[in-house]
């Protein structure tokens, strides 16, 4: 297929290219790794020196690639995940990996150019990207997040990038084969965020597919959100998370600050920090349980988040088909054993699943409609097989107006499809 249009779902997780042909056929980017071909590129950067002084040089791999060389590393390196995450937030501004300041917009580039490279037309044909419709982070800059995000379109190379809300690109890709109107209700769950769209489909009208957003709402809670509840209930008090240590012979709590950064994706590789090390071992001395903090230290100073998310992340999935399970991590000398029931995590994150419905009830107040109204409900991303989100789903529309689609192609190919409409519309005009 001859690519005219490209639509590019860059996610906190992963990320995937949706190529559309000028026959409307659309096919997703894929990706070699180790073990097959996969359409989902993992949102990860892996960086190292390579070299003797004065000739020492940073490389970097991106994607699956990242992730195996995660897992085999053995000399001082940075995997760095979720950096959409920090889009929003002033906190982040650059870092230094390996003495090389990076802004933001740097590493982002790095990887959005990494995924599309050898793509022909990455950077004259129509180009959507997707965007959260609520970025995620406790007061999130929007404005601010839209321009990193656009200049690390341009550090990529791609200057010419038009923007959509994610769940508007589900929702193009779900409505694609209708043949009679229908007023439907998307949720897209990605990492970072939960977002929700009312559009009204008219299809046949001026020749195409006529969308009619009604609403947008969305919440920074999701698959990560899930994550860190697992991680603060079933990690961290094995490394050290409300233990104690001694300072002139009081006893005081380990710093909240340290757990709290740990358990978030986005912020464990930047914790590798010599001040935050130099803090770790200096609270190590004065510990009641030194065993925990030193464990924490291990899997900071090692790198091993990526171990860790594979822990967390498996135990999430297999909480989706059992009642109980038990995540295991075992890596550098550290062993987790943690026995999890189904209960639990749902008593975890019922205040999380709170958030997301109440999202879900603006988006329904904005549109001025009832849910008895809501003729289907699309579901697209990895928090959808969440039972406890599922549930929440069926309840309040009925399972039988609830689809599941394509957690990772969905988005991409609709704003794929959403780019062509857009290219020949601004023709036509």
């Amino acid at each position: 297929m001859t690519p005219a249009a490209i639509g590019i779902d860059f996610g906190t997780t992963n990320s995937v290219v949706a190529l559309a042909g000028a026959d409307g056929s659309v096919m997703t980017r894929s990706f070699a790794t180790k073990q097959g071909a996969v359409d989902a590129y993992r949102s990860a950067l892996m960086f190292w020196r390579e070299g003797r002084p004065p000739e020492t040089r940073i490389t970097h791999v991106s994607g699956p690639d990242a992730l195996d060389m995660a897992l085999g590393m053995t000399t001082e390196h940075r995997f760095l995940q979720s950096l959409k995450t920090h889009l929003s937030s002033r906190a982040f501004q650059e870092t230094r990996l390996f003495g090389k300041l990076f802004r933001l917009e740097d590493l982002i580039g790095v990887f959005l150019s990494d995924l599309t490279t050898g793509l022909s037309g990455h950077d004259t044909l129509p180009l959507v990207s997707g965007r959260p419709v609520v970025f995620a982070g406790e007061r999130p800059d929007e404005e601010l997040a839209v321009g990193r995000l656009k200049g690390s379109y341009g550090k990529a190379g791609m200057n010419q990038v038009d923007f959509a809300y994610e769940p508007l690109g589900a929702a193009y890709w779900y409505a694609r084969d209708l043949k009679t109107p229908q007023t439907m209700l998307v949720a897209d769950f990605g990492g970072g965020t939960s977002d929700f769209s009312v559009m009204r489909f008219e299809p046949g009208k001026r020749g195409g597919l006529e969308a009619i957003p009604l609403s947008h709402a969305g919440v920074g809670v999701a698959g990560d959100t899930f994550d860190y509840r697992i991680i603060e209930h079933a990690v961290s008090p094995a490394l050290g998370k409300g233990t104690d240590y001694r300072s002139f012979g009081k006893l005081l709590p380990v710093p909240a600050h340290y757990h709290a950064a740990f358990a978030q994706w986005h912020k464990l590789s930047l914790m590798k920090s010599r001040e935050t090390m130099a803090e770790l071992n200096a609270l190590i001395r004065e510990a009641v349980e030194p065993g925990k903090l030193e464990d924490l230290l291990t899997v900071i100073e090692y790198d091993l988040g990526y171990e860790l998310y594979r822990a967390v992340s498996a135990t999430k999935v297999a909480l989706s088909d059992k009642e109980a399970t038990t995540l295991s991590f075992n890596q550098m000398g550290v062993t987790i054993e943690k026995p999890i029931r189904r209960t639990d995590f749902n008593s975890w994150i019922a205040e999380d699943v709170g958030a997301i419905e109440a999202a879900l009830d603006r988006a329904l107040a904005e549109a001025g409609l009832g849910g008895d109204r809501i003729e289907a409900v699309f579901m697209t991303g990895g928090t959808s097989y969440v039972p406890a989100v599922r549930s929440l789903f069926d309840r309040r529309f009925g399972a039988g107006k609830v689809h599941i689609g394509d957690a990772f192609r969905s988005v991409a190919s609709g704003l794929a499809l959403l780019a062509l409409d857009r290219a020949r519309a601004s023709v036509a005009a």
